[in-house]
C-alpha cells in the first residue's frame, strides 16, 4: 500500500471532495479517485460514501482516516528529520514562531536559548499576538509555527497537543483565600471577579467551568490580556482564574497569592490546553524542523513552566511583535 495513496485519501476526506483532494496532490480527480478505490478494494470495505454531497466518510472510513491522518503525519515529520540529519549545515535561517502573548512570555525564553546555542546559524524570531492573529499568519505562510490556547481542528493545519496547564485562583495577598492551598469552586460564589473579554476562548471556558457548578460571579472587569488581569487583581479589584505559569513572577514578589481550584477527580480539573500548530501542506523547512522537535522534546515538556528571563524587561515592540525574549502580554 503506498503511502501516497493514504495522504490523498486523507486530503479527499478533509476537504469532502475528490477534486479539492486531488489538487492538494497535484493529480487528477480521476486519479485521486482510482487511489481511494483501490485502497476501498484492499480492505474489502467502502470508506467514502458517495452518495452524499459533499462526501463523507462511511464509518469504516472514519476509523481509517484517524488512522491514516496520524500516520501520513508522523512520515512527513520523520522526513524532515532525517533530512536535516544529513546536514547539519542545513539547519540556518530564521524561524518565525507566532505565538498567543502569555506563550510567549512563559514557555519559550529557554525553548530559544537552547535551539540558538544548538544550532549557531539559526535564530528565532516570536511574534505575540491575538489568537485570532496567530491563525492569519500561519495560514498565511508568515510563520512557520503557531502557539495557542485551545486548539480546535483545523482542515489546513496540523495540531499538536503541547501542554496542559493548571487553572488556579488570582487573589491579592490579603484576600480571605490568600495562605490557602485550595478552594472549591463554590467558595466563588459572589466574588469580584476580573475576566477575560467575552470573545476569548479561556473565558467560554471558565464561564462553562462555573456554570456547570452553579457558580455565580460578580463579573467587574474585563480584559483580552492577562497582564492586564493581574494587575486589576492586584489593585484590587476582585479575584480571577488564570493558568497558574503565568503566575510565578508576582507569586515570587508577593504582590499576588495563587490559590488551586480543588477538584473531585481528574476529570474535574480547570485546565488551558496548549498546541503546535503548522501548516498541513508543505513540509518545514529544517530549522523549523528541528526547533518543532525541540518544542516536543519530552525531557524540556516535563519541567513545569517558567517565566521569561526578560519578563521584566522593557518591550521591544515594532509593528506589533516583539524580539525573541521580550516582555508581553497575555
Amino acid at each position: 500500500m503506498q503511502l501516497e495513496f493514504l495522504k490523498i485519501f486523507c486530503d479527499v476526506v478533509r476537504w469532502s471532495s475528490f477534486s479539492r483532494g486531488a489538487a492538494e496532490n497535484g493529480i487528477s480527480q480521476s486519479s485521486a479517485s482510482q487511489a481511494v478505490h483501490q485502497l476501498e478494494a484492499r480492505l474489502g470495505v467502502k470508506l467514502i460514501d458517495r452518495s452524499k454531497r459533499p462526501l463523507v466518510p462511511t464509518p469504516q472510513g472514519k476509523v481509517f482516516y484517524e488512522g491514516c491522518k496520524d500516520l501520513v503525519e508522523r512520515y512527513a515529520e520523520l522526513e524532515n528529520r532525517v533530512r536535516a540529519l544529513e546536514d547539519e549545515d542545513s539547519v540556518a535561517g530564521t524561524v518565525v514562531v507566532a505565538a498567543i502573548y502569555s506563550v510567549g512570555l512563559h514557555h519559550m525564553s529557554r525553548y530559544v536559548r537552547i535551539f540558538e546555542q544548538r544550532h549557531p546559524r539559526a535564530s528565532i524570531r516570536l511574534e505575540y499576538l491575538h489568537p485570532s492573529r496567530v491563525l492569519e499568519r500561519v495560514l498565511g505562510g508568515e510563520a512557520e509555527l503557531g502557539l495557542l490556547s485551545y486548539p480546535k481542528k483545523w482542515p489546513e493545519l496540523n495540531v499538536l497537543t503541547w501542554r496542559e496547564e493548571p487553572m488556579v485562583v488570582a487573589v491579592h495577598p490579603g484576600h480571605r483565600f490568600a495562605g490557602r492551598s485550595s478552594v472549591a469552586a463554590a467558595e466563588l460564589e459572589g466574588e469580584p471577579f476580573v475576566a477575560f473579554d467575552s470573545d476569548l476562548s479561556i473565558r467560554r471556558a471558565i464561564d462553562r467551568y462555573l456554570r456547570h457548578r452553579s457558580v455565580q460571579v460578580d463579573v467587574v472587569m474585563e480584559f483580552d490580556n492577562i497582564e492586564n488581569i493581574k494587575r486589576a487583581v492586584e489593585i484590587p479589584s476582585g479575584i480571577a482564574i488564570l493558568p497558574e505559569p503565568t503566575l510565578t513572577r508576582e507569586v515570587r514578589s508577593g504582590t499576588l497569592a495563587a490559590v488551586g481550584i480543588a477538584a473531585d477527580g481528574p476529570d474535574d480539573r480547570l485546565t488551558r490546553p496548549l498546541a503546535i500548530v503548522h501548516r498541513r501542506h508543505g513540509s518545514l523547512d529544517p530549522a523549523a524542523s528541528r526547533f518543532l522537535e525541540l518544542l516536543m522534546s519530552p525531557e524540556l515538556m516535563r519541567e513545569p513552566g517558567e517565566p521569561s528571563s526578560a519578563a521584566s524587561e522593557p518591550s521591544e515592540m515594532a509593528g506589533g511583535r516583539l524580539a525573541a525574549g521580550s516582555a508581553a502580554r497575555r
